[in-house]
């Protein structure tokens, strides 16, 4: 599984009151852990802040994205603040040896973990020897 970053279409048409430089959204690259087991992949990405609500996963042309959408659950407007929550965001390129209908996710603790079965082809398997 490499990591892939899709780029932005060129061309596409920007505002003139638009800076091309800056985006007005900041994301981060979560860290990941990958792991793997007999029956396929385990990835396990930290999302702190992120609620069940804010996480978006999609497997789209063989493309795994993960965008989590961090939340503040104090209620108000903050008076000062040292540090602003950022979204997260992170692509995979998932190779044909994962059967991709049967990715699963589960988020707890800020922690999201990905089970990435792998595909029955790719599976290992033992060939019976017969005697003639």
């Amino acid at each position: 599984m490499a990591e892939k970053t899709v780029a932005t279409k060129r061309g596409q048409q920007q505002s003139p009151a638009t800076e091309v430089t800056r985006s007005r959204e900041r994301y981060l690259a979560p860290p990941v852990d990958i792991y793997e087991t007999p029956d396929g992949l385990v990835v396990m990405a930290d999302l702190p802040g992120v609620a069940k609500d804010g996480v978006d996963v999609r497997v789209e042309n063989g493309v795994l994205t993960l965008h989590g959408r961090a939340g503040d659950a104090t209620p108000g407007d903050p008076v000062y603040r040292e540090f602003e929550l950022v979204n997260f965001y992170r692509q995979f390129e998932l190779s044909d040896k994962v059967d991709q209908a049967k990715i699963s996710a589960q988020l707890k603790h800020g922690v999201l973990t990905l089970h990435l079965p792998k595909a029955e082809e790719a599976k290992p398997r033992r060939v019976e020897v017969k005697v003639a």
